[in-house]
């Protein structure tokens, strides 16, 4: 069930996306293409990358924290957090950053096609953020990144060792995307916002 709160944001047409996954998944790159950035130079997050676009008539603002297994991510959390706080008073956000989950609208999990050796970690981590109380009620949208890069995981291959048939508490899709040549990116963020017409009898 939508939360008041999230139900009367959707109908002014904004969304909150929080963008999460393992270190080196492309999380940053993807932010930076979507916003038309140049890619070519991309450093790991330190702390977190808030960004907004206008997309078909919705106000997109995307979170993208630090690597949420990074040493800098455990060590720094509260740090980001009280950060979080300043900008989200300015941005009409939670004054309090934990809620920023609570907020979340669509939850994308981002995944490196290529990392093979750590998939049952990415798989672990996803589902205790499933098990989020304040993520309920979030879309869960899972870009297979790097899938331009030779022999890497198909999107069966991820999507069984995800176990995300077993999802039942999320609405979900697995997306193949590459965040260096933009595929399938503009079609994620088709699904989400596709998704909150639906959820609001939008059409």
């Amino acid at each position: 069930m939508l939360s008041i709160l999230r139900k009367a944001r959707l109908k002014d047409k904004e969304m909150r996306i929080l963008m999460l996954g393992l270190d080196n998944a492309g999380k940053t790159t993807i932010v930076k293409k979507i916003m038309n950035e140049d890619v070519t130079t991309v450093s790991p997050t330190l702390g977190f990358i808030i960004k907004t676009i206008d997309f078909e008539g919705y106000k997109l603002n995307i979170c993208k924290p630090t690597c949420i297994r990074s040493w800098f991510w455990k060590k720094m959390r509260r740090s980001i957090m009280a950060a979080l706080t300043t900008i989200s008073r300015g941005r009409g956000w939670s004054k309090d950053p934990a809620n920023y989950f609570e907020k979340t609208d669509t939850l994308v999990w981002v995944v490196d096609a290529t990392d093979r050796l750590r998939v049952d970690d990415c798989r672990q981590e996803l589902a205790g953020l499933l098990l989020e109380e304040r993520l309920m009620g979030a879309t869960l949208l899972v870009f297979l990144n790097k899938t331009d890069v030779e022999h890497c995981m198909t999107e069966d291959e991820v999507r069984q060792r995800l176990e995300l048939d077993l999802i039942v508490t999320h609405k979900w899709t697995i997306l193949p995307c590459s965040a260096m040549t933009g595929k399938n990116l503009i079609e994620g963020l088709n699904w989400v916002v596709q998704d909150a017409k639906d959820r609001l009898f939008l059409y």
